[in-house]
């Protein structure tokens, strides 16, 4: 099959690996860099144009969209669904995603379990906000952090209020949510591949820090989920809407807490600790849901 990789940076560790994983594979991969794509839309004939040819023959794209190009990212996308070309990650399920609060709804209304969280309009009740939560300390948080980026432990009411005023006065949307204590800096990446968890591991956050991301400075080891644990990773990604997802939960004394599901979840972190080989996984639950969506497309063309 073509199979198109939308990535910005064709030397990322995922994007290679799944390039590799592809080719490996005997499919022809080519890395396409979705903001340069332009979109012709024209009735009944939508056209994803890049370096001035159409991209008129893959089969199937796997999007690799970073949290600040999500509009134009999720845009071609669309274009190319439009196109009738499989997508390893729906443009509706990427938009979905990305918005906190919107996936923190859908989960809570999935009945998952999840810290509880408090979204405010520059509300200035911080005291009441805190003790909503089960009081300090708390974590706040972005709504379009990334990575561990804009994410804040503040240990005192004080210190909320400090953090609080500081986002609100740059006009900045936050979330403020309960710190699990028993944690200890912990949390667990699931990665989810067509409704089953493919590889899964624990972050340790390193002395000192509270986020245990990677690119914060954070360890992984491999970990087996409890039953408990994959049912609620698996229940996360399919009730966000996406196939490929890494779901990150964090340990409770009342059982899984889902922080978040990615629908860009990074490749080198999940593969160093497991030794899964999660690209080409990623590849064959491609083959069988775009190769029956080509079968189909050949012979409407017959």
């Amino acid at each position: 099959m073509n199979i198109a990789i939308l990535s910005r940076n064709a030397k990322l560790y995922s994007t290679q690996r799944l390039k590799q994983a592809g080719e490996a594979r005997g499919h022809k991969v080519e890395i396409i860099d979705h903001m340069k794509c332009v979109l012709f839309i024209e009735k009944k004939n939508p056209v994803v144009l890049y370096q001035g040819r159409r991209l008129d023959y893959f089969d199937a794209i796997i999007p690799r969209i970073g949290a600040s190009v999500t509009f134009y990212g999720a845009a071609v996308v669309r274009q190319f669904e439009m196109m009738k070309v499989f997508t390893a990650v729906e443009s509706q399920a990427l938009i979905r995603s990305r918005d906190k609060l919107r996936s923190l709804q859908i989960l809570s209304r999935a009945g998952l379990g999840l810290p509880k969280t408090i979204f405010m309009d520059y509300s200035r009740e911080t005291e009441g906000i805190v003790e909503a939560v089960g009081g300090a300390p708390v974590v706040i948080k972005l709504l379009e952090g990334t990575q561990g980026l804009g994410v804040v432990l503040a240990e005192n009411k004080k210190a909320a209020k400090s953090v609080i005023e500081a986002f609100h006065g740059l006009h900045a949307r936050i979330i403020v949510q309960e710190f699990i204590k028993e944690a200890k800096g912990a949390d667990i990446r699931a990665f989810v591949v067509n409704g089953e968890v493919v590889g899964a591991m624990r972050r340790q956050a390193r002395e000192g820090e509270f986020r245990s991301n990677l690119h914060r400075g954070g360890t992984a080891t491999v970990v087996k989920l409890t039953k408990t644990e994959k049912h609620a990773a698996i229940t996360a990604a399919k009730k966000v809407g996406l196939d490929v997802a890494g779901v990150d939960m964090i340990p409770s004394n009342r059982g899984p807490l889902i922080l978040e599901v990615n629908s860009s979840p990074g490749l080198e972190g999940i593969e160093g600790a497991t030794q899964v080989d999660i690209a080409g996984k990623i590849f064959k639950y491609l083959e069988v849901k775009a190769g029956k969506k080509k079968i189909q497309k050949d012979k409407v063309n017959a």
